[in-house]
């Protein structure tokens, strides 16, 4: 935890024009301890903000509550079926990732202008794009699955095959939610 004046406003920025003197910095460094980020938040009623890299240019990176940030200690990837795909946490940045899978002539879809500094934490979080990619190479068209951990501490593998009958079984509401903005993307007008 840094709660320091000087790590505070060290963090008070992204590549934004905002700034946002957060309250504590926190560094989880497992799942178990974004849980317990989640929840002492949500005991006390304070704001938290994910941050991978800062180099946000609308702001999404900085906060007045709790920044949690996830860099320091969440940068493993792999590359996996001989380059079809690359299993990353959020810390890793997405011009690691291009190095790892240029030996199989690969690139991870999403090119924004920052991808030498910004990390796929930051990237997905913003369905980042990017001049050359379009959006059929967006975050979100070239994602197979995501861990995640929902604000009450919910964990899910989208990528698990039980997936949508556990989140229809475990949050029904956060699922039905889902679907139904599912619904009004894919609806098409009369």
């Amino acid at each position: 935890m840094l709660a320091g004046l000087t790590d505070r406003l060290a963090r008070a920025h992204d590549a934004s024009i905002y700034r946002l003197v957060p309250e504590v910095v926190v560094r989880p460094r497992d799942t178990a301890g974004v849980r317990t980020i989640l929840a002492v938040c949500r005991r006390f009623g304070a704001s938290v903000t994910f941050r991978a890299a800062g180099t946000s240019l609308s702001g999404q990176a900085v906060t007045g509550g709790v920044l949690a940030e996830l860099g320091p200690h969440w940068g493993r990837a792999r590359v996996e079926r001989g380059g079809a795909a690359i299993v990353a946490q959020p810390g890793v940045t997405g011009g690691r990732l291009n190095a790892m899978l240029a030996r199989y002539g690969r690139r991870i879809g999403p090119d924004p202008a920052s991808l030498a500094a910004s990390m796929i934490g930051g990237i997905v979080a913003n369905n980042a794009s990017g001049m050359c990619c379009g959006t059929h190479e967006n975050s979100y068209q070239t994602l197979e699955a995501l861990k995640i951990v929902l604000a009450d501490g919910f964990e899910l593998d989208t990528g698990a095959p039980d997936a949508d009958e556990t989140l229809r079984r475990e949050r029904p509401g956060i699922h039905a939610g889902l679907l139904a903005l599912r619904a009004g993307l894919f609806a098409r007008p009369e």
